[in-house]
């Protein structure tokens, strides 16, 4: 009998997308994905856009677009990168912004146990809310440095203000206290962030806005082998009802077998 033996590959992973949602009040519709793309398992590039879109009176933006690529580099690693961008977006015309830009990149060779995943490029170029501009501090220091999971769990467990902001991401008063290896974690880009108006009230990485809904900016959900990072999300309330994300782009990538 043959001694078959399946050679180690890589199996790549990345998606994005430059805007979706549900309406739900006054009526119920989705707004279909715009401008999503996948990176296939063997790699390659792909990108996807769409320009002047309106959906009704809700949201609209002057061009969306999404790239992911994934390729073997010359010293043997893999590198897998995917990119999510919204031009001009304006959401009912309280949250507007020039740029929302995803950006996730992650090499990795195939003896190590996960890839190095960045997040950095992550931006949101002037954005304002109900008027007032917001300013952002992400934490760019930070994300350079926890490039694996290892490496948040470790933070996690010896940084009071890192652990402060991702045990109770949403302030529920019910913090978590460890992450399991392979486990998951939400946290946020935000170091700190502040806007002009006392009808705005900061709560997290999120603005709470009367008679519009909750604003999150910069959501990273972390786990082993893989991150996904959402910079604008809403849950729209009284008198439009219904959930919004933009600029959207999650990638990994791992050995097999």
């Amino acid at each position: 009998m043959l001694n078959k033996t399946v050679p180690k590959m890589y199996i790549y992973n990345a998606n994005g997308h430059a805007l979706s949602g549900h309406i739900t009040k006054p009526l119920n519709q989705v707004i279909e994905v715009q401008a999503g793309t996948s990176l296939p398992t063997i790699g390659g590039v792909g990108r996807a856009r769409v320009e002047k879109f309106r959906y009704q009176d809700f949201v609209s933006f002057e061009a969306g677009y999404t790239y992911v690529s994934g390729s073997k580099l010359d010293d043997g690693s893999y590198t897998t990168l995917v990119t999510a961008t919204v031009e001009k977006l304006n959401i009912l015309d309280v949250v507007t912004a020039d740029a929302v830009v995803a950006r996730v990149a992650s090499t990795q060779t195939l003896d190590e146990p996960e890839p190095r995943i960045t997040v950095l490029g992550s931006k949101i170029d002037n954005l304002t809310i109900a008027g007032r501009k917001v300013t952002l501090n992400l934490a760019d220091d930070l994300f350079l440095k926890l490039t694996t999971f290892e490496s948040i769990i470790k933070e996690f467990q010896n940084n009071p203000e890192f652990r402060k902001m991702a045990a109770d991401p949403f302030l529920t008063g019910q913090p978590i206290t460890s992450i399991a290896p392979n486990g998951v974690l939400l946290c946020s880009l935000v170091k700190d962030m502040e806007v002009n108006s006392p009808a705005i009230k900061r709560k997290g990485h999120a603005f709470e806005v009367p008679e519009f809904g909750t604003v999150y900016i910069g959501e990273v959900f972390a786990q082993h082998r893989k991150r996904t990072v959402t910079m604008l999300r809403m849950e729209l309330g009284c008198p439009v009802v219904g959930t919004m994300t933009a600029a959207q782009g999650g990638g990994n990538g791992h050995p097999w077998p």
